[in-house]
């Protein structure tokens, strides 16, 4: 018996297509930086580990059985005083610590609400932060959040000054950021 199918059931419910401005970015542990975020991001992912399986005619692929996530990208305005900038230069001073592990101390207290004393240097993932990239429809109303787990940044641009630009030009940094696993959550 042949399957039969409505071709008036399969119309799409939604005929409005997505904009890339409408979107808000937050990332917890940089708040000065949310409201100057230009870009972001929905990182790619796929599978390694694929395996194949040799027959007599012809070898069979199987999917791979690991995801892999590419890294989340934000592009930001940098403001006068290099505030926003300087929360993630601070942020990644502060996992790396190359001078001494008081700036691991400090910083893992910092975000902790605690004292410099109080650091925890048991726990790393107190460097850690939740971020959320929420989009908007064309009337700027929530439709869909896009939820990441354990971001932690892994480059941040430098920022150049130029004597020579002739427009006023603000400046920019780009920062990378690696995440456990992003989620998708319907508003």
């Amino acid at each position: 018996m042949a399957l039969k199918i409505n071709p008036l059931q399969r119309q799409p419910s939604n005929l409005d297509f997505a904009s890339p401005t409408q979107f808000r970015f937050n990332l917890l542990k940089v708040p000065n930086v949310e409201f100057f975020i230009t870009s972001v991001n929905i990182p790619g992912i796929s599978f390694t580990g694929d395996a194949s399986m040799n027959t007599r005619f012809k070898s069979i692929s199987f999917m791979g059985d690991t995801m892999d996530f590419a890294d989340l990208e934000l592009s930001f305005l940098v403001n006068e005083d290099l505030s926003n900038y300087r929360e993630i230069h601070d942020w990644m001073i502060g996992i790396g610590f190359p001078q001494n592990t008081q700036q691991f101390k400090t910083a893992t207290a910092e975000f902790e609400g605690l004292k410099p004393s109080g650091g925890n240097l048991v726990d790393p993932s107190t460097l850690q932060s939740d971020a959320t990239l929420t989009l908007l429809t064309n009337k700027n109303n929530p439709t869909l959040r896009v939820n990441f787990k354990g971001c932690y940044p892994t480059s941040l641009s430098g920022i150049t000054y130029n004597t020579q630009v002739t427009d006023s030009e603000q400046l920019t940094a780009q920062v990378t950021l690696k995440y456990d696993i992003y989620e998708f959550e319907k508003l």
